[in-house]
């Protein structure tokens, strides 16, 4: 049987050892100035977002059946719009 070879132990090259920080250096998530923390999202904000995208679907199926008026491209269209807005509405919840 053949012998393994030992391992060699590879100089990393940090400049300062594990564990410690330069001078004057603080983590950011210790410092915060107010500027990168925004309020939590008004109540409105996921209620608009779920009843936008939960209405435009409820549009394009009922478009899809005709029950209600015949099927139509501009009703599909607005309810793909009410989709959208609630997908935008989406980007603005915190």
């Amino acid at each position: 049987m053949t012998e393994k070879p030992t391992k060699r132990r590879v100089q990393s090259g940090r400049v300062t050892p594990k564990g410690t920080h330069p001078d004057g250096y603080t983590p950011s998530s210790v410092t915060h100035t107010g500027y990168d923390m925004q309020p939590p999202s008004p109540m409105w904000v996921p209620v608009l977002m779920f009843g936008l995208m939960g209405l435009g679907v409820a549009v394009i199926l009922l478009n899809y059946v005709g029950s209600l008026w015949t099927t139509n491209n501009g009703i599909l269209l607005v309810g793909l719009g009410m989709i959208l807005g609630g997908i935008i509405t989406a980007t603005q919840y915190r």
